[in-house]
């Protein structure tokens, strides 16, 4: 519709964030590679093993998507844990902690990717689009996101404190070892590009290529529909 009010021309190509796009792109491939290792499994299984309270087991199983996100994206934070939540709950027969802990996990996603340029794609475009300094960004935000934390461990205190066993009846593995340690290489790419120590197009070349040598399968894990969202936002707005 906005078309119609300025017609397209060669400069809807300008309005566009190249870099944006390609470090999310990036961000994207590399942090499904990562999952595929088993990396976010294993750091859970790690963390859960044991005899647990309740209040602690919701604590940890709602703070895994709260820092996790500030690293590998709220959404991928979520699509991690949730299934892991579940999974967790059915097999203690806490099936009863379903909405409770799902509604958490949910707002603390999306709350802990804010305290990063890179926890989700609108930090990523700000971030980029405005030049902004890390400790300008993390300063700003920081008290945000420590109101948000308390809040979510207030809310977390509503919950029974019983005490439940968890236990693994096979033990994760990192798997793909030489992927996975490319991979971490890879997410440190990312970061610094974010931080405009590396070229971005350096960065999204090298985590493609790698990505179509060692799992090609990878590229279909990227969320295009939030890709073009962006695509359009930038032409809208532009």
């Amino acid at each position: 519709v906005s078309a119609f009010f300025v017609p397209p021309t060669l400069a809807y190509l300008s309005y566009i964030d190249i870099r944006t796009l390609c470090l999310l792109f990036s961000m994207m491939l590399v942090i499904a590679s990562l999952n595929e290792c088993g990396l976010f499994s294993l750091l859970a299984q790690k963390l859960l093993q044991g005899k647990k309270q309740m209040r602690a087991l919701s604590c940890l199983l709602v703070l895994l998507p709260f820092f996790f996100s500030m690293f590998i994206t709220n959404d991928v934070a979520l699509i991690t844990f949730v299934p892991f939540s579940i999974f967790i709950l059915t097999e203690i027969h806490k099936e009863k902690y379903y909405i409770r802990t799902l509604v958490l996990q949910t707002i603390a996603a999306n709350l802990g990717s804010m305290a990063t340029p890179f926890g989700n794609p609108q930090n990523l475009f700000l971030f980029t689009k405005y030049g902004l300094s890390l400790s300008f960004f993390l300063t700003t935000i920081g008290p945000f996101v420590l109101a948000s934390l308390f809040l979510l461990l207030l809310c977390i205190l509503f919950i029974p404190n019983e005490t439940v066993q968890i236990h693994f009846a096979q033990e994760n593995r990192i798997s793909k070892k030489t992927d996975f340690v490319f991979s971490l290489l890879l997410f440190g790419c990312c970061i610094i590009s974010v931080l405009r120590i590396l070229p971005y197009w350096l960065t999204f070349i090298l985590i493609l290529l790698f990505v179509l040598i060692r799992s090609p399968k990878q590229i279909k894990a990227v969320d295009y529909s939030l890709l073009f969202t962006f695509v359009f936002l930038f032409i809208f707005s532009g």
